[in-house]
């Protein structure tokens, strides 16, 4: 074990050294020289193994390999190869200095620690990318469930390369970080927070990826891109990005849109107001007038002298029924409410097949344009104030 230190002595005292100079640097040019080739291996293992999965990747691409490459799982892994090499190879360079050769092998401990977090964290996210690759992360986003545990990953890595560095137990320092838990629970006190708001939204199913939701301040109105542990993205109809914490969406009310986009409709809830001064009752003339010139009340045969806007109702549900565009088997209501200041209105409650916004905006407007231009067909005027 000694002789290595010694040849490096006597080949620096032939290079001229004086022997106390010898002394001093012969065990830092060992260890210098252990560095080195520990480095070179690691080029070594990294150009054969990582080059090798690359080019298997390249001809056989699946998911997890290429996943494997792109988040450098082993690149990371192989660090942990020159670290063991110089912590085995440090006693042949410090002989006479044990403080030294104590120091340096915890600094490689921390260095072989700190690799295999990073490849842990790796694997992780391999993990997470294939979730988010499959149908089902729309439905259990777990984002926010891998951040937890890379909180903690890193929170435990951080304890044992403390306690490596100043050689002290990792249950000691757990010990004491004890007494700091409320200042620990100040400092995490969003990711805490997060976590169980993630949690609740998740069990519950209160939230999911591409859902659309409504915050009632206005902050937020669209679509559903992420769900993390301290943030909800949400990519507003305007395009723009509002990110909310998660606690956020628990502790306040928010409108899912989900149900509507998973029904067989969306819902149109709309008034018609008519003029009180032109309500009346439709004469037989009128009648057979309207049989004669709206295909839709040919067969039209009321019981009794109906008024014009009774006529007009049914006018507006016969309609309504003729359209494809309605979905036939939810509610289809014409209902006339009470009078008002604003005239007489008739409720029109339907739900359109089509949900996209942009068409169903269309079907609404263009039926309600026909309803309103009908409207004088029925000897009615629609309220327009004064």
């Amino acid at each position: 074990m000694g002789t290595l230190g010694g040849w490096m002595n006597d080949l620096l005292i032939s290079w001229g050294f004086s022997p106390e100079y010898a002394d001093m640097l012969d065990e830092f040019v060992v260890a210098a020289l252990i560095i080195l080739l520990a480095i070179g291996l690691n080029y070594f293992f990294q150009a054969i193994v990582v080059g090798g999965i690359k080019r298997y990747t390249r001809r056989f691409p699946r998911r997890w390999n290429t996943l494997l490459v792109e988040r450098k799982v082993v690149h990371h892994l192989l660090h942990v190869v020159p670290g063991v090499i110089i912590y085995l190879l440090l006693p042949l360079a410090f002989v006479k200095g044990k403080g030294m050769l104590d120091f340096s092998q915890r600094v490689c401990a921390v260095y072989i620690i700190a690799a295999i977090l990073l490849t842990l964290n790796a694997l992780l996210l391999v993990g997470l990318d294939i979730y988010n690759s499959k149908e089902i992360r729309k439905n259990h986003p777990i984002r926010g469930l891998v951040q937890v545990f890379q909180v903690i990953l890193f929170f435990l890595g951080g304890i044992l390369i403390v306690a490596t560095l100043i050689d002290k137990s990792p249950v000691t320092l757990f010990a004491g970080l004890g007494a700091s838990a409320a200042v620990l629970m100040l400092v995490f006190k969003d990711s805490i927070l997060g976590f169980v708001s993630g949690v609740q939204l998740s069990a519950n199913d209160m939230l999911r990826i591409g859902d659309w939701v409504t915050l009632p301040n206005g902050t937020a109105d669209g679509i559903v891109q992420e769900i993390t542990l301290n943030t909800v993205k949400i990519q507003n109809w305007d395009n723009t990005i509002t990110t909310i914490p998660p606690y956020t969406m628990v502790n306040s009310t928010f409108q899912n849109w989900r149900g509507m986009q998973e029904s067989g409709g969306r819902r149109v809830d709309k008034r018609i107001w008519l003029d009180l001064d032109t309500l009346r009752f439709c004469t037989t003339d009128e009648l057979e007038q309207i049989r004669k010139d709206i295909p839709l009340m040919a067969d039209y045969q009321p019981d009794g002298q109906p008024t014009n806007s009774q006529v007009y109702r049914v006018y507006i549900e016969r309609y309504l029924m003729s359209l494809p565009v309605v979905n036939q088997d939810l509610d289809l209501i014409i209902a006339q409410k009470e009078p008002t200041e604003h005239g007489l209105p008739i409720r029109v409650y339907f739900f359109s097949r089509v949900k996209a916004w942009k068409e169903y905006e269309r079907i609404q407007s263009d039926i309600f344009d026909h309803l309103l231009a009908m409207a004088p067909r029925f000897g009615l005027k629609l309220y327009q104030g004064i």
